[in-house]
């Protein structure tokens, strides 16, 4: 066997050739790599710095606690010390666009009305009658005299549907009193709807044409039955 020279080694892929390495020759090439990646590794150190740096500046904390006004709380920016501004004249919401008078106040030309504003059918005095038993009854009882479970418990008396005053009182009266509330009655405008108002106040109608009818204006076959009902 040949003895191998100190300080050589055979060039890989090159037969025969020998490339002397001298004593400390791998640590000066390591040496100089780590010389070479050091100022870009430095570099890069920087410039995250830099980046977080910038970060942070922006994230300041006005991001979160921003200066604002508590609601219905005092300015002294405002003449009228108040922070919450009125809404500019006629400025309407999306969607309440309030144009047909008597659907949304129950009059024409701003008299109380006596007619609907839509046609009133069974499913509508049905749908009344469902919405007065709900929300009516508990003052106005289911025949609408005045006399529900909390007047018995000592609440104020609402008036009886069936007293000449209201008999003879426009449809747009009970639609009204509904909306905007009455001496003890407040509004139920935010309870019910503005059509379901409408059939209650049709419903009200159908109430007192039942508790003043008479026999005569039965229509023919209804009147038999109660006839035979009668003489049972």
């Amino acid at each position: 066997m040949k003895a191998k020279q100190s300080g050589e080694r055979k060039s890989r892929g090159v037969p025969g050739r020998r490339v002397l390495r001298y004593p400390g020759q791998g640590r000066e090439c390591e040496q100089g790599r780590l010389n070479r990646i050091r100022p870009i590794f430095s570099w890069t150190l920087l410039c995250l710095a830099l980046f977080c740096l910038f970060f942070v500046e922006g994230c300041r904390l006005d991001m979160h606690v921003e200066p604002r006004y508590d609601p219905l709380s005092a300015s002294t920016l405002f003449p009228d010390g108040r922070s919450e501004r009125p809404m500019v004249p006629g400025t309407v919401a999306r969607g309440h666009l309030r144009t047909d008078e008597l659907l949304y106040t129950g009059r024409i030309n701003g008299q109380l009305a006596n007619v609907f504003p839509f046609p009133i059918t069974k499913a509508d005095l049905e749908r009344g009658r469902q919405r007065y038993d709900i929300y009516c009854t508990p003052c106005h009882d289911y025949a609408g005299t005045g006399d529900g479970m909390i007047v018995r418990r000592g609440f104020p008396a609402p008036p009886s549907y069936h007293i000449a005053r209201l008999v003879n009182a426009p449809v747009g009266h009970f639609f009204d009193v509904m909306t905007n509330g009455y001496g003890t009655m407040y509004s139920y405008a935010d309870r019910v709807s503005v059509k379901d108002r409408w059939r209650i106040a049709a419903y009200i109608r159908a109430l007192q044409l039942s508790q003043n009818a008479t026999l005569s204006e039965v229509p023919q076959n209804e009147r038999l039955k109660l006839l035979m009902e009668k003489g049972k």
